[in-house]
C-alpha cells in the first residue's frame, strides 16, 4: 500500500477549500492510498498555514514518520522557501522518501534534491490542487503519477503526452460544467529530441532560491525544465531574464518549457515562447515547449534529476536513473 503524508508548506488550502480537500482524499483512498495528515491540516494563519517554524515542523514530522513513503504538498503558494533552513536533511537522506509537489513546492523539491540526494523528488501532483480535480483529468494525472512511483530504481519509464489539456479556472469547489479538452501537441525549436538530466521546476519559485545552496548546480548534460502560471508578460520576461543573467541558459544543453496556465499577454498577443526567444536574443539552444508537467491539466509527473529523453514529434518522454 502506498502511504502519503501531506503537508501545507505555504497556502492553507485544507482550511480554505474543504470541499476540494475532501474530494481529493476520497479519490486517493479509492485508489488504495493510505493518507497521513500533516500537523497543520485544517489550520490557517492568514495567508499561510502556520508560522515558518510550524510549517518546517510539519514537514519534519513526516520526515521522521517511518510509515510515510511519500511526502506530498497539498498545493503551492508563495513562501515555501522560508522553511528550508529548518528541515532535517541529514535524517531524510539517511531515511530517504519520495517528495512530490509542484508550483511553490519547487523550493522544497530542489532543497531535497541538493541536500538529501538519496531521495526521489517528483515535480508532480499536489494533493488538493491535483487530486481534487474532476474526471477525466484527475484520472490521467493519477495514471502518470502511478507509473512514476511504481518504477523501480534502475528501471526506465516512458510517458505519453496527454491527448488533451485545459487551463480553465472553473470547478474548483463545485462542478459547474465540463472543462474543454483541447487537442495537445508539444513543439520544438532547434531540435525535436533532447536527452540529458532534467532539472528545474516553477520559475517564479526559483526566483526565491536562485543563488542559494538550495538551487542545484547545472551542467552541460542538463535539460533545464521551467514552467509558470497565471503570470503576465512583464513578469515572464523578468523571470526569463533572471535565468539568463544567472547564466543558467549557458550551462545547459536544452530547455523544456511547460505550458503556461492562464497566461496574461498584456495585450501583446505574445506567448511565453516568444518572450523566451527575445530574451535569448539569438542564443542557439534547443527548446521543446508546451510540455505538460505544469499547472494545466492533466499533469505529467517529472522526476527531477532523471536521465531524460523527450521527443516532441511523437509526444513521449522517457525517464531513467531516478
Amino acid at each position: 500500500m502506498t502511504t502519503i503524508g501531506f503537508c501545507s508548506t505555504s497556502t492553507p488550502i485544507t482550511a480554505i477549500s474543504p470541499k476540494r480537500f475532501a474530494r481529493a482524499k476520497a479519490f486517493l483512498e479509492g485508489k488504495g492510498v493510505k493518507l497521513i495528515a500533516g500537523s497543520l491540516t485544517g489550520k490557517q494563519d492568514h495567508y499561510r498555514s502556520g508560522s515558518i517554524l510550524d510549517r518546517a515542523a510539519e514537514v519534519n514530522q513526516l520526515i521522521y514518520n517511518d510509515e510515510v513513503g511519500i511526502i506530498m504538498a497539498t498545493i503551492g503558494g508563495t513562501n515555501t522557501n522560508s522553511i528550508l533552513p529548518y528541515l532535517d536533511y541529514d535524517y531524510l537522506n539517511q531515511h530517504p522518501k519520495t517528495v512530490v509537489g509542484y508550483s511553490d513546492a519547487t523550493a522544497l523539491l530542489l532543497a531535497v534534491q541538493t541536500q538529501a540526494p538519496n531521495c526521489r523528488t517528483l515535480y508532480g501532483p499536489a494533493l488538493v490542487a491535483s487530486f481534487g480535480e474532476w474526471p477525466p483529468f484527475v484520472n490521467e494525472t493519477w495514471t502518470a503519477f502511478e507509473k512514476i512511483i511504481n518504477t523501480r530504481h534502475g528501471h526506465s519509464v516512458t510517458i505519453k503526452a496527454p491527448t488533451y489539456w485545459d487551463d480553465e479556472a472553473i470547478n474548483w469547489n463545485d462542478f459547474e460544467r465540463p472543462k474543454q479538452q483541447r487537442p495537445n501537441q508539444w513543439h520544438s525549436i532547434g531540435a525535436s529530441k533532447l536527452t540529458g538530466r532534467i532539472m528545474g521546476g516553477n520559475l517564479n519559485t526559483i526566483y526565491g532560491i536562485l543563488g542559494s545552496n538550495y538551487f542545484p548546480k547545472l551542467s552541460p548534460n542538463d535539460l533545464l525544465f521551467i514552467e509558470d502560471a497565471e503570470k503576465d508578460a512583464s513578469t515572464v520576461e523578468k523571470n526569463f531574464a533572471m535565468m539568463r543573467d544567472a547564466g543558467a541558459f549557458d550551462q545547459v544543453s536544452g530547455i523544456i518549457l511547460g505550458k503556461h496556465a492562464l497566461f496574461d499577454d498584456s495585450g501583446t498577443s505574445r506567448k511565453p515562447i516568444d518572450i523566451l526567444l527575445e530574451v535569448l536574443n539569438g542564443q542557439q539552444i534547443p527548446i521543446i515547449y508546451d510540455y505538460d508537467s505544469c499547472h494545466t491539466v492533466p499533469m505529467i509527473t517529472t522526476p527531477l534529476g532523471a536521465q531524460t529523453t523527450i521527443n516532441a514529434d511523437d509526444g513521449t518522454i522517457t525517464f531513467s536513473r531516478f
